[in-house]
């Protein structure tokens, strides 16, 4: 990992790396941009025929292979588990389930004036697309993390697809009630969920994390398919003073392994926990290939002149996951994804058991959204009920509004409404 000061002579160059860190999303995605272009309109053009030929040369999928995954192969998948994994999905899934469910908005109505009741009434998709990586590591924790909460939304069809789906992403399919599966992955998976295919009908909205292929693809879809956000590359940044550096430094290593993209940061103003951090993350990641690989490119270690430019810079960041010493921490924290408090909260425990979504915003997308949440699979309706009274005493304010904006349709509308009720 570079160590690279804020301040002093080599202020120019901590500037010039923040600056690439903070266009982070844009750069990488345009590096791949033109061949998941070419594998978009491919697959939109040929349907089936350009996703098989994609899936057996990316996916390793077999000639005579379907792409649909069987009910009966979730099963068997699930029967083969071992039961201390089958306990740690069921424990996972009821965490996730539990907070998908706190998190469900609620339908409300009220009444300001007399004669008008607004609220909001709240709907389901009718049906998503949950994207699950399975290039490196099976990801059954990403599975249950998306099709959970579009279940408690209520969403009457979920697709999933993943490349080479492991046994373990098969059960973890198996014990979510998952009924629709494909072994597909990659740019081509993505064109598949938006466009449909002759097999796969599109869906309403794609979620889920991936690859910088994954991430354009899904970016450039947008168009014509909702999408939950960029969610990939990984990033890490631990915001800390006081830190217990072993622990910080195993951190930014496991994220480090998703892929050797992912961004790994240390932002402090104490220069020996610094330095401390930096040995840490040598030894623990010496055995490590791509997270060797991953820090050796993205990883940087920040001294900061002071701690609240420390703070500044985390959230001039805005990164994925975010550690940080304590509670109090919290109330500077503006922009990150999801947020570990303390020296017992390792970011993995999010990645798998917590309950709060680890599909999360990458690529600065977190100045402006959280994480993967139940709200992704719901619509809130907005909804105004006016009784003849609530007509007559709003209705001449809308009429003086409208005809100001020299809208005279709008104000004739109401007019011949108000009449009505003479």
């Amino acid at each position: 990992m570079k160590l690279v000061r804020t301040y002093g002579r080599t202020t120019k160059i901590a500037a010039a790396l923040i600056a690439s860190i903070e266009q982070r999303g844009a750069v990488s995605t345009a590096r791949v941009e033109p061949v998941v272009r070419r594998i978009l309109a491919d697959v939109r053009k040929s349907g089936d025929v350009a996703l098989k030929k994609y899936a057996a040369k990316f996916d390793g999928l077999a000639r005579n292979q379907p792409l649909r995954v069987t009910r009966d192969e979730m099963e068997a998948a699930w029967q083969a588990t071992a039961p201390e994994l089958q306990a740690a999905m069921m424990v996972a899934r009821g965490n996730i389930l539990a907070f998908a469910e706190a998190q469900l908005p609620k339908e409300w109505s009220f009444t300001a004036v007399d004669g008008l009741k607004t609220g909001q009434i709240v709907r389901p998709l009718g049906s998503v697309g949950c994207y699950v990586p399975g290039g490196r590591y099976p990801l059954p924790s990403t599975l249950l993390m998306t099709a959970t909460p579009a279940q408690v939304a209520g969403v009457e069809r979920i697709a999933v697809c993943s490349p080479k789906p492991a046994q373990e992403t098969l059960a973890a399919a198996y014990l979510a009630g998952v009924t629709e599966f494909y072994r597909i992955g990659g740019a081509q998976a993505i064109a598949a969920l938006a466009y449909g295919t002759q097999t796969i009908a599109p869906v309403n909205k794609i979620v889920g994390p991936g690859n910088l292929f994954v991430t354009a693809a899904k970016q450039l879809v947008s168009t014509e398919c909702g999408i939950d956000m960029p969610a990939g590359p990984t990033e890490i940044i631990v915001t800390s003073e006081s830190g217990y550096a072993p622990g910080i430094a195993a951190d930014l290593v496991a994220q480090a392994e998703h892929d050797p993209e992912t961004l790994a940061v240390l932002i402090t103003s104490n220069e020996d926990l610094a330095k401390a951090v930096a040995a840490e993350v040598k030894l623990q990641a010496k055995d490590n290939k791509i997270a060797k690989q991953s820090l050796a490119a993205q990883g940087a270690i920040f001294v900061t002149e002071t701690v609240a430019e420390a703070r500044a810079l985390t959230n001039r960041l805005a990164p994925e996951h975010l550690s940080v010493d304590s509670a109090a921490d919290l109330k500077w924290v503006q922009n990150a994804g999801s947020v570990f408090v303390g020296d017992y909260a390792p970011q993995s425990m999010g990645d798998y058991i917590s309950g709060p979504n680890h599909v999360l915003p990458t690529g600065r997308v977190g100045r402006v959204r959280g994480g993967l949440s139940v709200m992704d699979f719901v619509k809130i309706i907005t909804v105004q009920d006016y009784t003849r009274e609530g007509l007559n005493k709003l209705g001449p304010h809308a009429i003086a509004l409208a005809t100001a904006e020299g809208l005279v349709g709008h104000a004739e509308s109401i007019r011949v409404r108000m009449r009505s009720t003479q």
